[in-house]
């Protein structure tokens, strides 16, 4: 689909990514964007994108499974910090906030 194929109906566009459909998006018929459904049911525990309610309650479960809390590894922080880093510039108030 072309840029402004997907402009006209966005909405369209999302039903069909929400049922499955992979959307790429051409300029000059050459690929520049691929729109496909995220998988938020996928079960491998290191996905990205859990929420942080989900680790919470991950934490607690073990903490009451084996009577000890869990302890971060020692690149915990580190990850932590590079995630931090890579979004730092992203949030930007609006006008008068």
């Amino acid at each position: 689909m072309s840029e402004a194929e997907v402009a006209r109906d966005l909405h369209a566009v999302l039903v069909q990514v929400r049922d499955g459909v992979e959307v790429i998006i051409e300029e000059n018929h050459r690929p520049i964007a691929v729109l496909k459904a995220s998988d938020p049911g996928q079960s491998d525990s290191r996905r990205p994108g859990r929420k942080l309610s989900e680790c919470i309650a991950l934490a607690m479960a073990y903490e009451a499974k084996l009577g000890t809390a869990p302890i971060p590894d020692d690149d915990f922080a580190k990850d932590v910090e590079a995630g931090i880093d890579a979004h730092r510039d992203a949030f930007e108030p609006a006008a008068g906030e």
